[in-house]
């Protein structure tokens, strides 16, 4: 009996059917995982390079925010508040404070140093708050959920000693 050159491709054939048939399932399982995956990786892209997007319209670059109140300056009034200007210059946190809006009497205050990538295009957030309770509204900067208290004491801002930072935690509500 004579073999057919039909025959030995049914053979060659038969043999990858049944092996691609076995693997099949799995095939489009890794498949769908796969797309999956870099579904998640470019909507994770595209919504972070939004948000830059956005901070950029928001903040600038340097990143920067501004505030104005009543903190007990001189020469204050509702006319004239003390201006906060909060900045993020190469990762290095600044609050200038222009006392009633004077310009001429520019004051600085060093923020932290912030560590990590894109940690140059971190808004900084300020706020106005009497944290110790003595009628004087002090300086809160917010960077990166974050809070760094400057205490509003003999006409200016400084940064708690360990006594008022105790004091500070004592007189946090809820505790």
């Amino acid at each position: 009996m004579a073999v057919t050159s039909r025959e030995i491709h049914k053979q060659r054939d038969a043999r990858p059917n049944a092996l691609i048939r076995s693997f099949g399932p799995f095939a489009y399982l890794l498949t769908f995982v796969l797309a999956a995956l870099a579904i998640y990786v470019l909507v994770g892209a595209a919504v972070e390079w939004g948000q830059v997007r956005l901070d950029d319209l928001r903040y600038g670059r340097p990143r920067t925010t501004h505030l104005a109140g009543l903190v007990g300056r001189p020469g204050e009034s509702a006319a004239r508040q003390t201006i906060f200007i909060g900045m993020n210059i190469d990762r290095q946190v600044v609050v200038m404070e222009l006392p009633a809006g004077d310009a001429t009497q520019v004051r600085s205050l060093p923020g932290p140093y912030l560590f990590g990538a894109n940690e140059d295009l971190t808004p900084v957030l300020l706020s106005l708050r009497d944290m110790d309770r003595d009628g004087q509204p002090d300086l809160i900067i917010d960077v990166r959920n974050e809070q760094i208290v400057y205490l509003n004491r003999d006409g200016g801002f400084r940064l708690p000693t360990a006594e008022e930072q105790q004091q500070l935690v004592q007189q946090e509500p809820g505790t």
